[in-house]
Protein backbone atom coordinates (compact mmCIF):
# COMPACT_ATOMS: atom_id res chain seq x y z
CA UNK A 1 0.00 0.00 0.00
CA UNK A 2 1.28 3.56 -0.94
CA UNK A 3 2.34 5.57 1.86
CA UNK A 4 -0.17 7.72 3.65
CA UNK A 5 1.30 11.03 1.83
CA UNK A 6 1.35 9.68 -1.25
CA UNK A 7 -2.31 9.02 -1.65
CA UNK A 8 -3.24 12.84 -2.16
CA UNK A 9 -2.08 14.93 -4.71
CA UNK A 10 -3.07 18.57 -5.02
CA UNK A 11 -4.50 20.29 -8.53
CA UNK A 12 -5.08 23.74 -8.84
CA UNK A 13 -4.89 23.54 -5.27
CA UNK A 14 -7.27 21.00 -4.51
CA UNK A 15 -6.83 18.24 -2.60
CA UNK A 16 -7.55 14.50 -4.53
CA UNK A 17 -7.17 10.89 -4.22
CA UNK A 18 -4.89 9.05 -6.53
CA UNK A 19 -7.45 7.61 -7.81
CA UNK A 20 -7.93 10.41 -9.91
CA UNK A 21 -4.76 11.26 -11.74
CA UNK A 22 -3.61 14.98 -13.24
CA UNK A 23 -3.54 14.13 -16.54
CA UNK A 24 -7.06 13.00 -16.79
CA UNK A 25 -7.87 16.62 -14.94
CA UNK A 26 -5.74 18.81 -17.38
CA UNK A 27 -8.01 17.06 -19.83
CA UNK A 28 -11.09 17.41 -18.64
CA UNK A 29 -11.79 20.40 -21.01
CA UNK A 30 -11.10 18.15 -24.27
CA UNK A 31 -14.14 15.21 -23.14
CA UNK A 32 -16.69 15.15 -25.56
CA UNK A 33 -20.10 15.47 -24.07
CA UNK A 34 -23.29 14.74 -25.78
CA UNK A 35 -26.72 16.92 -25.60
CA UNK A 36 -28.39 13.91 -23.98
CA UNK A 37 -25.54 13.39 -21.29
CA UNK A 38 -27.21 13.96 -17.39
CA UNK A 39 -24.21 14.77 -15.09
CA UNK A 40 -24.94 14.09 -11.49
CA UNK A 41 -22.95 16.27 -9.00
CA UNK A 42 -22.24 16.41 -5.49
CA UNK A 43 -19.60 17.52 -3.22
CA UNK A 44 -18.21 13.80 -1.45
CA UNK A 45 -20.92 12.24 0.88
CA UNK A 46 -23.55 14.26 0.00
CA UNK A 47 -25.50 11.63 -1.38
CA UNK A 48 -24.00 10.44 -4.63
CA UNK A 49 -25.08 7.01 -4.82
CA UNK A 50 -28.58 7.32 -3.16
CA UNK A 51 -28.90 9.88 -6.21
CA UNK A 52 -27.64 7.41 -8.49
CA UNK A 53 -30.15 4.52 -7.59
CA UNK A 54 -33.09 6.82 -7.54
CA UNK A 55 -31.81 7.62 -11.12
CA UNK A 56 -31.33 3.60 -12.11
CA UNK A 57 -34.63 3.17 -10.52
CA UNK A 58 -36.19 5.59 -12.35
CA UNK A 59 -35.19 5.32 -15.78
CA UNK A 60 -35.94 1.74 -15.44
CA UNK A 61 -38.95 1.61 -14.63
CA UNK A 62 -39.53 3.29 -18.31
CA UNK A 63 -37.28 0.40 -19.74
CA UNK A 64 -40.16 -1.27 -21.42
CA UNK A 65 -42.33 1.62 -22.55
CA UNK A 66 -39.94 4.14 -24.21
CA UNK A 67 -36.21 5.05 -24.95
CA UNK A 68 -36.20 7.33 -22.20
CA UNK A 69 -35.65 3.50 -20.33
CA UNK A 70 -32.55 3.30 -22.77
CA UNK A 71 -29.41 4.58 -19.69
CA UNK A 72 -25.99 3.84 -19.05
CA UNK A 73 -24.66 4.85 -15.81
CA UNK A 74 -21.38 5.18 -16.04
CA UNK A 75 -18.29 5.48 -13.14
CA UNK A 76 -17.42 8.67 -12.12
CA UNK A 77 -15.96 11.53 -14.60
CA UNK A 78 -12.58 11.84 -13.12
CA UNK A 79 -11.53 8.22 -11.81
CA UNK A 80 -8.93 6.50 -13.04
CA UNK A 81 -6.31 7.89 -15.55
CA UNK A 82 -6.84 9.36 -19.08
CA UNK A 83 -7.95 6.48 -21.08
CA UNK A 84 -11.41 6.48 -19.25
CA UNK A 85 -12.37 9.40 -21.87
CA UNK A 86 -12.19 6.47 -24.70
CA UNK A 87 -14.46 4.60 -21.96
CA UNK A 88 -17.19 6.91 -22.12
CA UNK A 89 -16.83 7.64 -25.81
CA UNK A 90 -17.91 3.89 -26.78
CA UNK A 91 -20.72 3.72 -24.06
CA UNK A 92 -24.27 4.03 -25.93
CA UNK A 93 -26.22 6.82 -24.85
CA UNK A 94 -28.06 7.65 -22.86
CA UNK A 95 -25.06 8.40 -20.35
CA UNK A 96 -25.33 9.01 -16.41
CA UNK A 97 -22.33 10.61 -15.46
CA UNK A 98 -21.35 11.19 -11.66
CA UNK A 99 -18.97 13.57 -10.43
CA UNK A 100 -17.54 15.21 -7.39
CA UNK A 101 -16.10 18.00 -9.57
CA UNK A 102 -16.54 22.03 -8.85
CA UNK A 103 -18.40 23.86 -11.53
CA UNK A 104 -15.28 25.50 -12.89
CA UNK A 105 -13.45 21.79 -13.44
CA UNK A 106 -16.61 20.32 -15.47
CA UNK A 107 -16.12 19.67 -18.71
CA UNK A 108 -16.97 23.01 -21.19
CA UNK A 109 -19.37 21.14 -23.55
CA UNK A 110 -21.19 20.01 -20.89
CA UNK A 111 -22.37 23.12 -20.03
CA UNK A 112 -22.23 24.27 -24.25
CA UNK A 113 -24.45 21.24 -25.29
CA UNK A 114 -26.63 22.29 -22.17
CA UNK A 115 -26.66 18.92 -20.80
CA UNK A 116 -29.18 18.41 -17.52
CA UNK A 117 -27.15 18.39 -14.47
CA UNK A 118 -28.53 17.54 -10.73
CA UNK A 119 -26.50 18.74 -8.18
CA UNK A 120 -27.19 17.24 -4.82
CA UNK A 121 -26.13 19.58 -1.09
CA UNK A 122 -25.62 18.22 2.17
CA UNK A 123 -25.67 19.66 5.64
CA UNK A 124 -21.94 20.18 5.56
CA UNK A 125 -21.58 19.38 9.49
CA UNK A 126 -23.25 15.77 8.63
CA UNK A 127 -20.77 16.05 5.20
CA UNK A 128 -18.02 16.33 7.43
CA UNK A 129 -18.28 13.23 9.94
CA UNK A 130 -19.59 11.28 7.51
CA UNK A 131 -15.93 12.11 5.47
CA UNK A 132 -14.61 11.23 8.77
CA UNK A 133 -15.30 7.26 8.82
CA UNK A 134 -14.70 7.63 5.25
CA UNK A 135 -10.73 8.54 5.23
CA UNK A 136 -10.83 5.77 8.05
CA UNK A 137 -12.14 2.88 6.34
CA UNK A 138 -10.76 3.56 2.83
CA UNK A 139 -7.31 2.49 2.75
CA UNK A 140 -7.14 5.43 -0.59
CA UNK A 141 -7.54 8.18 1.40
CA UNK A 142 -4.88 9.15 4.30
CA UNK A 143 -6.12 7.55 7.32
CA UNK A 144 -7.07 10.49 10.40
CA UNK A 145 -7.28 8.72 13.89
CA UNK A 146 -8.85 12.26 15.62
CA UNK A 147 -12.04 13.50 14.70
CA UNK A 148 -10.81 17.23 15.69
CA UNK A 149 -8.28 16.85 13.80
CA UNK A 150 -9.93 15.94 10.08
CA UNK A 151 -12.59 18.68 11.33
CA UNK A 152 -9.92 21.15 10.82
CA UNK A 153 -8.96 19.71 7.74
CA UNK A 154 -12.20 19.91 6.88
CA UNK A 155 -13.21 23.51 7.68
CA UNK A 156 -9.43 24.71 5.56
CA UNK A 157 -10.43 22.65 2.61
CA UNK A 158 -7.52 20.28 3.25
CA UNK A 159 -9.75 17.09 2.73
CA UNK A 160 -10.60 15.63 -1.20
CA UNK A 161 -12.04 18.13 -3.81
CA UNK A 162 -11.58 20.82 -1.15
CA UNK A 163 -13.79 23.39 0.68
CA UNK A 164 -17.14 22.21 0.69
CA UNK A 165 -18.83 25.96 0.83
CA UNK A 166 -16.55 26.51 -1.94
CA UNK A 167 -17.76 23.69 -4.07
CA UNK A 168 -21.49 24.75 -3.27
CA UNK A 169 -20.73 28.41 -4.25
CA UNK A 170 -18.88 27.74 -7.65
CA UNK A 171 -22.52 26.21 -8.64
CA UNK A 172 -24.10 29.44 -7.85
CA UNK A 173 -23.96 30.57 -11.36
CA UNK A 174 -25.98 27.66 -12.52
CA UNK A 175 -28.69 28.68 -9.46
CA UNK A 176 -31.11 30.53 -12.23
CA UNK A 177 -29.93 27.60 -15.31
CA UNK A 178 -32.92 25.88 -16.37
CA UNK A 179 -30.64 22.78 -17.06
CA UNK A 180 -29.18 22.52 -13.82
CA UNK A 181 -31.45 21.41 -10.97
CA UNK A 182 -30.60 21.78 -7.48
CA UNK A 183 -31.91 19.08 -4.56
CA UNK A 184 -31.05 19.03 -0.89
CA UNK A 185 -30.19 15.88 0.91
CA UNK A 186 -32.61 16.66 4.05
CA UNK A 187 -35.35 17.63 2.29
CA UNK A 188 -35.53 13.98 -0.03
CA UNK A 189 -35.13 12.33 3.13
CA UNK A 190 -38.00 13.62 4.43
CA UNK A 191 -40.25 13.72 1.29
CA UNK A 192 -38.63 11.26 -1.26
CA UNK A 193 -41.32 10.66 -3.48
CA UNK A 194 -41.59 14.38 -3.97
CA UNK A 195 -38.42 14.74 -4.91
CA UNK A 196 -38.84 11.82 -7.26
CA UNK A 197 -41.46 13.76 -9.41
CA UNK A 198 -39.55 16.81 -9.27
CA UNK A 199 -36.31 14.56 -10.75
CA UNK A 200 -38.91 13.17 -13.56
CA UNK A 201 -40.40 16.27 -14.53
CA UNK A 202 -37.34 17.86 -15.01
CA UNK A 203 -35.83 15.04 -17.60
CA UNK A 204 -39.43 14.72 -18.80
CA UNK A 205 -39.98 10.96 -17.95
CA UNK A 206 -43.31 10.10 -17.53
CA UNK A 207 -44.19 7.93 -13.87
CA UNK A 208 -47.14 7.09 -12.24
CA UNK A 209 -47.46 7.22 -8.47
CA UNK A 210 -47.30 3.26 -8.14
CA UNK A 211 -44.40 3.85 -9.88
CA UNK A 212 -42.82 6.51 -7.45
CA UNK A 213 -43.89 4.33 -4.80
CA UNK A 214 -41.48 1.40 -6.40
CA UNK A 215 -38.32 3.70 -6.66
CA UNK A 216 -38.41 5.05 -3.68
CA UNK A 217 -38.75 1.68 -1.87
CA UNK A 218 -35.79 0.50 -4.18
CA UNK A 219 -34.32 3.46 -2.79
CA UNK A 220 -34.59 3.36 0.60
CA UNK A 221 -30.72 3.33 2.40
CA UNK A 222 -31.58 -0.11 4.08
CA UNK A 223 -31.89 -1.83 0.70
CA UNK A 224 -29.42 -0.20 -0.75
CA UNK A 225 -26.67 -1.32 2.04
CA UNK A 226 -27.62 -4.29 1.67
CA UNK A 227 -27.59 -5.00 -1.92
CA UNK A 228 -23.97 -3.04 -1.59
CA UNK A 229 -23.00 -5.83 0.51
CA UNK A 230 -23.47 -8.72 -1.89
CA UNK A 231 -21.72 -7.04 -4.52
CA UNK A 232 -18.53 -8.02 -5.59
CA UNK A 233 -16.03 -5.12 -6.63
CA UNK A 234 -15.86 -4.10 -9.49
CA UNK A 235 -12.48 -1.65 -10.16
CA UNK A 236 -13.39 -0.67 -13.12
CA UNK A 237 -17.03 0.49 -12.22
CA UNK A 238 -18.11 3.21 -9.48
CA UNK A 239 -19.89 5.95 -9.04
CA UNK A 240 -17.36 7.35 -6.61
CA UNK A 241 -14.13 8.54 -7.76
CA UNK A 242 -12.47 7.56 -4.40
CA UNK A 243 -13.22 3.61 -4.11
CA UNK A 244 -14.47 0.68 -5.96
CA UNK A 245 -15.59 -0.89 -3.05
CA UNK A 246 -19.30 -0.41 -1.80
CA UNK A 247 -18.69 -1.79 1.32
CA UNK A 248 -17.18 1.25 1.98
CA UNK A 249 -19.40 3.49 1.09
CA UNK A 250 -22.90 3.10 3.26
CA UNK A 251 -22.62 3.95 6.40
CA UNK A 252 -25.66 5.82 8.15
CA UNK A 253 -27.05 7.57 5.59
CA UNK A 254 -28.54 9.61 8.70
CA UNK A 255 -29.54 13.49 9.46
CA UNK A 256 -28.13 15.26 12.45
CA UNK A 257 -25.35 12.71 13.26
CA UNK A 258 -23.24 15.46 13.58
CA UNK A 259 -24.35 16.22 16.66
CA UNK A 260 -22.89 13.22 18.09
CA UNK A 261 -19.62 14.33 16.90
CA UNK A 262 -19.41 17.81 17.57
CA UNK A 263 -18.42 19.39 20.65
CA UNK A 264 -19.98 23.24 21.47
CA UNK A 265 -16.81 24.58 20.01
CA UNK A 266 -16.49 22.54 17.75
CA UNK A 267 -19.89 24.46 16.60
CA UNK A 268 -18.60 27.53 17.50
CA UNK A 269 -15.67 27.33 15.47
CA UNK A 270 -17.84 26.16 12.57
CA UNK A 271 -20.02 28.99 12.65
CA UNK A 272 -17.34 30.98 12.84
CA UNK A 273 -15.31 29.90 9.64
CA UNK A 274 -18.64 29.13 7.92
CA UNK A 275 -21.54 31.66 8.64
CA UNK A 276 -21.26 34.63 6.77
CA UNK A 277 -20.00 32.63 3.47
CA UNK A 278 -23.03 30.45 3.86
CA UNK A 279 -24.88 33.21 4.26
CA UNK A 280 -23.94 35.03 1.19
CA UNK A 281 -24.97 31.55 -0.74
CA UNK A 282 -28.44 31.22 -1.47
CA UNK A 283 -27.84 27.55 -2.60
CA UNK A 284 -26.30 26.99 0.84
CA UNK A 285 -28.15 28.70 3.06
CA UNK A 286 -31.16 26.68 1.60
CA UNK A 287 -29.26 23.65 3.13
CA UNK A 288 -30.82 22.87 6.77
CA UNK A 289 -28.30 23.24 9.31
CA UNK A 290 -30.07 22.00 12.94
CA UNK A 291 -32.11 19.35 11.74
Amino acid sequence: MPEQTELIHSFKGIPFSTTVSTELLQALDTFEAREDDVVLVSYPKSGTHWLTEIMKNLYHCNSDNNATGQVTLTSALEFGDLSKFDDLRNLPSKRLIPTHLSHDMIPVQFKTKKCKMIYVIRNPKDTAVSMFHYYQQNPLLPKIEKWSTFLDMFLKGEVVYGSWIDHVQSWEKNQHDENTLFLYYESMKKDLPKYVKEISSFLNISVSEDQINEIVKKSSFSEMKEKAQKEKVDTKHTVCALTSDKKLIFRKGAVGDWKNHFTSKQNAQFEALFKDKINSSELARQAEYEC
